[in-house]
């Protein structure tokens, strides 16, 4: 008796803190979520304000993307809280090197590994940010969308992943809800200008991550933040030449310095910097799905915003072109082996009915012969 209470009592020691675990990793969740949502929906409507003084694209996608040299000395302040066992920064920084190979971040593998990256990173950026000038934020939150279809299909091609026929549907709704985005703005040239920029960013992201997995595989948090850093270092010694020869062909001209909206830059900069932080350490503490929520959450948030500040028409085809995108991003969302959940959680369902109604039976059947029982000593009591 005693090993059995003590035995239940560990059984619901385990559940309360496997409860508790569940519920911290629940709200944080909630957290990143709201963060995501806010910093990326932020970030766009901030780069549109931003354009209206400063109309140099390009510039604020160089400015933005500096700004990735603080994700290594970020985590290596996160490190210094958290670790137990605390490294010097020049420690920690050559076991993190140790993601790029045997040899280190040689000059070789800079080129060859990092230098292919840092150009998709700016062409997503420049492609997304130019999109903003030309297109509504909605249209273009909702269309980024479509990244995730796209990685699922260079994924399948390239990587040879599992196939799985619901992704193959969400990818057909990305497709559609492009073409019904297309459509309803009459195709007009601005628009359809827009909404291939928009496209191209997404399909950059996605060759991004695409390549990063063929290429390097998975990272952990301090490769992920060293790597980012070493982009902004790629973004510094040469991309830098590119504003300055756009400044002087005056393709992003500004009359003086003094007009540069610098608040504005920083503050675009700071809420993608979040965004990115959210998006790759995030993981650590949440389920991956509920970041990705966060992405979707941010379309409701530009289209409110657009009803007030600018002249958009929610109509039919806009409407359902966003439900369907949205829908098809949910789909990717779904885990590998969902369906054998599903037909798990169904076959279950069909062992309990089958269970219920030969009980119920039992019961009503047994029940006349127990009566009958119990009548018969009483009637032979009486002619006693």
């Amino acid at each position: 008796m005693q090993a059995g209470a003590e035995g239940a009592g560990r059984v619901s020691r385990c559940c309360w803190k496997c409860s508790v675990t569940q519920l911290k990793k629940i709200f944080w969740g909630v957290a990143v979520v709201l963060g995501v949502c806010s910093s990326w929906s932020g970030s766009t409507q901030l780069a549109k304000l931003t354009f209206k003084k400063f109309d140099a694209p390009f510039t604020l996608t160089w400015f933005a993307t500096n700004w990735n040299f603080l994700f290594f000395p970020l985590y290596y302040l996160g490190h210094v809280f958290k670790s137990a066992e605390k490294q010097s920064p020049k420690q920690r920084y050559r076991e993190c090197c140790r993601f790029f190979g045997d040899n280190g971040l040689t000059l070789k593998v800079f080129f060859t590994k990092a230098a292919p990256f840092g150009v998709l990173w700016t062409l997503t950026n420049y492609l997304y940010l130019h999109a903003i000038k030309k297109i509504n934020t909605t249209d273009v939150s909702v269309l980024f969308c479509c990244n995730k279809a796209f990685v699922f299909l260079l994924s399948w091609i390239v990587l040879r992943d599992r196939f799985m026929g619901v992704r193959i549907v969400a990818a057909i709704f990305a497709i559609a809800g492009i073409v019904m985005m297309t459509y309803a703005d009459g195709f007009h040239s601005h628009s359809v200008i827009g909404i291939a920029l928009v496209v191209g960013s997404a399909s950059m992201s996605a060759l991004y991550k695409v390549l990063f997995k063929l290429l390097l595989g998975s990272a952990k948090f301090g490769e992920a933040a060293l790597f980012l850093s070493v982009l902004a270092v790629f973004n510094v010694l040469f991309v830098t030449c590119i504003p300055v020869i756009l400044y002087f062909t005056k393709v992003e001209y500004w009359s003086s310095f003094d007009i540069i909206p610098w608040g504005n830059l920083c503050g675009f900069s700071i809420l993608l910097l979040t965004f990115n932080i959210l998006l790759n350490f995030g993981i650590a503490i949440t389920y991956p799905t509920l970041i990705s929520l966060g992405i979707v959450l941010s379309v409701p948030v530009n289209a409110v915003v657009d009803h007030y500040t600018s002249e958009i028409v929610f109509n039919s085809v806009r409407v359902i072109a966003i439900i369907i995108i949205g829908l098809g991003f949910l789909l990717l969302l779904l885990p590998e082996e969902w369906d054998v959940w599903v037909i798990k959680l169904l076959t279950r369902l069909k062992v309990r009915k089958k269970e219920e109604i030969p009980e119920g039976n039992g019961d009503i059947a047994s029940g006349l012969p127990n009566k009958s029982r119990r009548t018969r000593p009483s009637m032979s009591s009486f002619a006693h």
